[in-house]
């Protein structure tokens, strides 16, 4: 296992958001391992990206943003979805890549019990692998070059012909150039 260092975050994000497809994401709680192989992703550019959290300054939810890259930004919506986040370039620079997709690999009954589904529906949304990996909010914050609790790993190198871009999803608050930029990235064989 070779748990992904501070410099792997610390560039830019479209770049991370590709290159995070194929990588492992690792949850370790109360001695299990869940974890899948990470199948989507979605890239917030920072305050010129109108559809990232950032977009209109710091504030207590999105502080984490302006941190050091490599730390987990998670977020609670609609009051009753986490979202995983990962923060990216320098600090002060608030940019992250949200986490979408999974395919599971260890922990499945576990994650299935916590979700209380099976099969396509068990990680295949931001919401839905929180849920299945026990991500909350006390994970706010979280550096996930550690090796502990949260972490991503390297797994498979995914080549360029395998990823489909398209646009960002559920941001129609945004403006029109962002809502087009095509910064949502999927596995082919996995959406």
């Amino acid at each position: 296992m070779k748990i992904l260092n501070r410099k792997f975050y610390h560039r830019d994000t479209l770049r991370v958001a590709r290159e995070l497809l194929g990588k492992k994401l690792v949850r370790q709680i109360n001695g299990l391992e869940l974890s899948g192989m990470i199948t989507e992703t979605e890239a917030y550019c920072g305050q010129s990206d109108s559809a990232c959290h950032a977009h209109r300054g710091k504030t207590p939810r999105n502080a984490i943003m302006f941190g050091k890259p490599g730390h987990a930004y998670v977020y609670f919506t609609y009051g009753m979805h986490y979202m995983l986040n990962l923060v990216t370039e320098k600090e002060e620079n608030p940019c992250a890549v949200l986490i979408r997709a999974i395919l599971p690999l260890t922990g499945i009954e576990e994650m299935e019990t916590r979700r209380k589904k099976k099969g396509a529906q068990l990680t295949n949304g931001p919401a839905k692998l929180c849920q299945a990996l026990s991500i909350d909010k006390s994970l706010y914050g979280w550096d996930v070059t550690l090796g502990s609790k949260l972490w991503v790993e390297n797994y498979k190198k995914i080549p360029d012909s395998k990823i489909i871009a398209t646009p960002r999803i559920g941001i129609d608050y945004a403006h029109q150039k962002d809502r087009d930029a095509l910064w949502r990235f999927l596995v082919k064989d996995y959406c």
